[in-house]
């Protein structure tokens, strides 16, 4: 049976609204708990999706991880000049797999702090091969770049896209309470236990869009599909593991960003007084439209902002009406903000950083 693949058909947009970032952690069955969520059938619920990545509404569907916990990594902020941009935006695209995020950007003021810093990425380098700093030496002449600024991860107050879930939110919509604060560890794993994460992470591939998507990997790996998951649970208690995910194709213009609420994004900036971090970072991630938030180290370029964000609307308007609403909102809690600054995305590539610490040490030599 074919269904609609438009991600504006009603059933499309129930599906999304669970099936891009509502299933927390690992599943044996992902299709049937995104099903139940949905009171839709298991078939449905994979005969919805294949149609809708095949159409190209959806990129891809796979397990998410948090990586943060799993390499170090850091918001990166390159300063290159103007004529160098694209080339450099095209060469990490091209030739730097642990280069997740890759995004064009401009400040809504040239005059901010850090205004010329255009080209943002996120970087992961897995534990013990090596640093940020050293990653981004190698880089920095490849991309000509003048520049770089790391942003680690402090604490995370909010992570998940969810656009088809937030497209009908009204400035200010928050939850009830603000998140608590998650910070980055860093477990050590087996042999096994990498090679199942590592399995994982990957795109699902139209064929494994099925009641148990892990049979083949599993076999691949030569363990049983019950060994598996059991590994995978297991990680997942260590709190390795993010959502099975849905990504909608977000990049793609018309009717489809005007249907998804994705026709505009904005990185937003705070810095407050020293000692109010956690409490501002939470009061930030607590209004639903933040898809991100964070609490960032090394902002001293950027006005000193601790607190970064992003948010996904239909329009720059919209997204300016929910930062207003945030700002007001932390000037009620008595928060002052010292410093604040939106950095709007321009074009962006987007797909999930490689983790693999065997990859790393390949893609050096050949680097080098």
């Amino acid at each position: 049976m074919s269904y609609p693949a438009s991600a504006a058909d009603p059933v499309n947009h129930r599906l999304l609204c669970v099936a891009e970032d509502a299933v927390q952690g690992f599943h044996r069955h992902p299709f049937r708990t995104i099903a139940r969520r949905c009171e839709l059938s298991e078939e449905e619920v994979i005969g919805r999706l294949r149609g809708m990545l095949a159409a190209g509404t959806i990129r891809r569907v796979r397990q998410t991880l948090l990586s943060t916990s799993l390499a170090e990594g850091a918001l990166i902020a390159w300063q290159v000049p103007e004529e160098r941009l694209e080339s450099a935006y095209a060469w990490l695209c091209a030739h730097d797999p642990f280069t997740g995020h890759v995004v064009l950007r401009e400040c809504s003021d040239p005059a901010a702090p850090g205004a010329s810093y255009r080209l943002w990425t996120t970087l992961k380098v897995p534990t013990g091969y090596g640093s940020i700093a050293e990653h981004n030496q190698l880089l920095q002449s490849r991309l000509g770049a003048t520049d770089w600024v790391a942003l680690p991860v402090v604490g995370m107050f909010a992570l998940g896209v969810g656009h088809a879930r937030r497209a009908g939110l009204k400035p200010g919509d928050k939850l009830p309470e603000p998140p608590a604060m998650q910070r980055p560890s860093h477990p050590q794993l087996s042999e096994q236990e990498w090679a199942v994460l590592l399995s994982l992470k990957e795109s699902l591939r139209p064929e494994e869009f099925t009641p148990c998507p892990w049979e083949a990997r599993a076999a691949a790996l030569g363990i049983s599909c019950d060994e598996y998951c059991r590994t995978a649970e297991t990680l997942d208690a260590r709190q390795v593991i993010g959502r099975f995910a849905t990504f909608l194709d977000h990049q793609r213009k018309g009717n489809h960003s005007r249907q998804t609420g994705t026709g505009a994004a904005g990185l937003f900036h705070w810095a407050v007084p020293v000692g109010m971090e956690e409490r501002a970072g939470a009061e930030c991630g607590r209004h639903i439209c933040m898809t991100h938030c964070y609490w960032r180290s090394g902002g001293a370029v950027f006005g000193g902002a601790q607190i970064m964000g992003v948010v996904h609307a239909t329009t720059r308007e919209e997204v300016l009406a929910h930062k207003a609403a945030i700002d007001a909102h932390l000037a009620t809690c008595g928060i002052p903000v010292l410093h604040t600054a939106v950095f709007w995305s321009l074009r962006a590539e987007i797909r999930p950083s490689e983790i693999s610490p065997q990859r790393y040490r390949e893609w050096l030599q050949h680097l080098r």
